[in-house]
């Protein structure tokens, strides 16, 4: 591909030349390739570029003047590459109706009830997400929430090949940050929640916050949270054609007279002095929020509420959230992906509004994560739950106990019964053993992963597959 087809929208090259390659990983590097100089943390490819002209890379794009003839300087390197993909691929995104939906908690489930509405609805979707990749009815491997900008335009290439109308996608806080959606301009982007989480990354809640704000400003509509402070305040901030939604209050569109039950719900979707009866499958008064989200968005498409509300009391739960799993005994397993001290109290108390018995807590922190948040899930989790089992999550680089502890210190002051069991699959087994009649199991922080981060490696860890051998061992 030629050079100056690469930086289109980008830069002017001063030649153009044939490019064999693009990239920004300066091991993959090779002759006749087009590099991108990112900075990252622990190493700025910039330093590199002596080694890959030895390499025989042809042309650089970087973000300082590095004193070279075969370059051009960019503002931001990696909004760069996210353009100069899109245009490797004949920037695919402007065949497909965008949709992207951003927010700490509920990105998951409302973009794969989007995505089923507009299935039903006889509109061939892709979907973009956290536990799989979807073009149609074919379902991919998902390694990001938000794909790095190679995989993430050859994705939308193979949607617009295979007759897809709409993307509906998870928008992430890093892949916001990253720039990995830059150049994408969004029909609709919709706003779940702010919470804490991958303060980590972003160091703190503001940061967060104005790394979520950025897909406002790439968005010709936008659908916000109002029940939520952060949605509140996003509100009032952006500029473009905007719709609030609610389940408090009255709003562009508003869910009243809801009925909580244990394996959905019933209310009221309300729009434009206009109340439709609704039946959902999903469990949890946060569910109503997801789907009154996914809900106005479909509506924000064009589609008549009169038709796609009847077809969404026929999409199931998305796998790994307040997902039940058939023990055959006299209590419940639930798993869910809960990693967040909100979405643990939202699962939690959920569960304890139907919960006959116990409603015990199995749960752990990640490692090389937001270490603040560590005793603000045990206390989170001690509100709702009777008995704790505190346990490993993917510790990663750390030790396992350590983060345990850290968990525990949040305990200090309540009344809260725990145990702790550092191994995980220890724990599934020592739950499921222990476990009363009427008790309700849930398994927070795994959820639709099946597989788990040690010091030495992934390992496989299917949570199905674990609870399913410890019924066996009884």
């Amino acid at each position: 591909m030629k050079l100056s087809e690469l930086l289109k929208g980008v830069a002017d090259p001063p030649e153009d030349i044939e490019i064999t390659g693009l990239f920004s990983d300066s091991r993959k590097a090779g002759p006749g390739s087009l590099f991108v100089c990112l900075e990252g943390k622990n190493f700025d490819a910039h330093s590199a570029i002596p080694e890959l002209i030895g390499k025989g890379v042809a042309f650089f794009v970087t973000q300082r003047d590095c004193g070279i003839p075969n370059q051009v300087v960019v503002p931001d390197t990696r909004e760069a590459l996210a353009k100069i993909w899109a245009n490797r691929y004949g920037n695919p995104q402007n065949s497909l109706k965008m949709i992207a939906v951003t927010g700490t908690n509920g990105k998951t489930t409302v973009t794969t009830v989007i995505k089923n509405l507009l299935t039903a609805l006889g509109h061939k979707t892709g979907l973009i997400g956290t536990c799989c990749n979807e073009i149609g009815g074919e379902v991919l491997h998902a390694e990001r929430s938000t794909p790095e900008p190679d995989e993430f335009f050859e994705l939308l290439k193979k949607m617009v090949d295979a007759g897809c109308e709409y993307c509906v996608m998870e928008a992430t806080s890093q892949g916001l940050e990253q720039r990995r959606l830059a150049g994408i301009r969004f029909d609709i982007a919709a706003f779940t929640n702010l919470t804490q989480d991958h303060l980590d990354f972003h160091g703190n809640m503001e940061n967060y916050y104005q790394a979520k704000k950025i897909l406002f400003s790439q968005c010709d509509r936008a659908l916000i949270n109002l029940d939520d402070e952060g949605g509140r305040r996003l509100y009032g901030e952006i500029s473009c054609e905007k719709y609030g939604f609610t389940v408090k209050d009255e709003s562009d569109f508003s869910a009243d007279a809801i009925c909580l039950r244990p394996h959905g719900s019933i209310f009221w979707y309300c729009r434009k002095r206009r109340a439709y009866k609704t039946e959902i499958r999903l469990p949890g008064g946060y569910n109503v929020s997801n789907a009154l989200c996914a809900m106005a968005v479909v509506e924000l498409t064009g589609e008549n509420p009169e038709e796609f509300i009847p077809l969404i009391k026929d999409i199931n739960g998305v796998r790994g959230r307040c997902e039940v799993v058939n023990t055959g005994r006299d209590f419940t397993v639930i798993l869910d992906y809960a990693h967040t001290p909100d979405a643990l109290e939202n699962i939690l108390s959920s569960v304890k509004e139907c919960a006959e018995g116990r409603v015990v807590c199995l749960f752990g922190c990640g490692g090389d994560r937001d270490p603040i948040k560590r005793p603000i899930m045990a206390k989170a989790a001690a509100k709702y739950a009777d008995f704790l089992i505190i346990t490993s999550d993917n510790p990663r680089s750390e030790d396992p106990h350590s983060i345990i502890t850290q968990i525990i210190g949040g305990l200090a002051g309540t009344n809260a019964e725990y145990i702790e069991i550092d191994n995980r699959r220890e724990a599934i087994f020592w739950a499921i053993k222990n476990a009363r009649p009427k008790d309700t199991l849930v398994l927070a922080g795994k959820g639709h992963e099946d597989y788990q981060i040690l010091k030495d490696g992934k390992i496989h860890f299917d949570e199905r597959e674990v609870v399913k051998e410890a019924l066996e061992s009884l």
